[in-house]
């Protein structure tokens, strides 16, 4: 089970693009990268809320429901644009496919925006279920979305492996007994990765075969 945003593709540059052409739209000032970085997790209504409210007064519903429709319609125009794969997840995921591996993504980005990402990068054939952030009633960290995509495979949890970058993921394999790896150069919405309970910490892709090994 693989998270996407942090942990598969870098796909910052296109969040704070279309974060910051939502702003302007509303008249509000911009924020940095860094602060994107901070805001990424929970999907895009959590980042347009967080990006409408933190370091002021909050952003009423209505307020983050229209700026949402804003921010959905750019990150329509700049997904992709800015998106990197990390270095070693190309490799990865074939290798792990020609070995016959099950392999999911388990995401909180929207399925409108994650198939294009996944087809762009020529990823998509490598994954036997996809689990968005529309995908279920609910998002990470509950562990139905683990769970989901396990049965999706026909792999029980505790037989799976998730690979993520924050504690949403962490937190979503532990309750659904499955164990977890975070990598450390992905988003964790501000915390620490070192802070997260987790059975291993991966600085780059290539680790992940000595794990499985």
């Amino acid at each position: 089970m693989f998270d996407l945003d942090g942990t598969l593709l870098d796909t910052l540059g296109d969040l704070a693009e279309a974060a910051n052409l939502m702003l302007a739209e509303l008249g509000r000032p911009r924020r940095t990268p860094a602060e994107i970085h901070r805001f990424v997790g929970k999907g895009i209504g959590n980042l347009v809320w967080r990006c409408l409210s933190e370091g002021g007064s909050a952003a009423t519903g209505f307020e983050t429901a229209a700026a949402l429709e804003i921010f959905r319609r750019c990150y329509t125009q700049v997904n992709g644009q800015h998106t990197r794969a990390y270095p070693g997840v190309p490799e990865l995921l074939a290798l792990l496919d020609a070995r016959g591996m099950k392999m999911a993504v388990v995401t909180n980005k929207a399925t409108v925006f994650t198939l294009p990402l996944l087809k762009q990068f020529g990823f998509e054939r490598h994954f036997g279920a996809l689990v968005c952030g529309d995908t279920l009633a609910v998002r990470k960290p509950d562990p139905a979305t683990v769970q989901y995509a396990c049965a999706q495979l026909g792999v029980a949890p505790q037989n799976a492996l998730m690979i993520g970058d924050s504690a949403n993921d962490a937190f979503a394999a532990r309750a659904a007994g499955m164990p977890v790896l975070l990598v450390t150069y992905g988003y964790s919405e501000g915390m620490p990765v070192e802070e997260i309970e987790c059975d291993g910490r991966l600085g780059s892709m290539g680790e992940v075969l000595e794990y499985l090994a």
